[in-house]
């Protein structure tokens, strides 16, 4: 589970600097590459990234209740340090869906995709 885990974070971070890549590219190519329209091939890329972004989000979505559920077990038991580690997982785990979302909304937004910002 904790591999699944760190390939979506690894997924994520690498989708997040992946569109920075892209923009900072386009930005040196042009000066006003900021306002203009993204190609066609932009777009293509964008929409698969998309699909990556979902699916870890999906998994995610997935792991943050069995683990919120092991944190209240531990907490309960009165392993005070190990629910510690798991809510600090979780908080990770929920700030990266939360950037996947952005990411989406912003490629739905300059693409057009029907990709919807979950």
């Amino acid at each position: 589970m904790i591999r699944k885990l760190i390939a979506v974070a690894a997924v994520s971070g690498s989708l997040a600097l992946g569109v920075v890549g892209v923009a900072g590219v386009a930005g040196a190519a042009t000066p006003s590459a900021a306002t203009a329209a993204p190609t066609a091939a932009q777009c293509a890329k964008a929409e698969k990234l998309a699909v990556r972004i979902q699916a870890g989000e999906a998994k995610a979505a997935a792991w943050v209740p069995k683990a919120e559920a092991r944190e209240a077990k531990a907490t309960a038991a009165g392993h005070t340090k190990v629910a510690a580690r798991i809510a600090k997982r979780i908080t990770r785990v929920e700030k990266l869906e939360t950037r996947g979302t952005t990411l989406l909304g912003k490629i739905s937004a300059k693409c057009g995709t029907a990709t919807s910002a979950s």
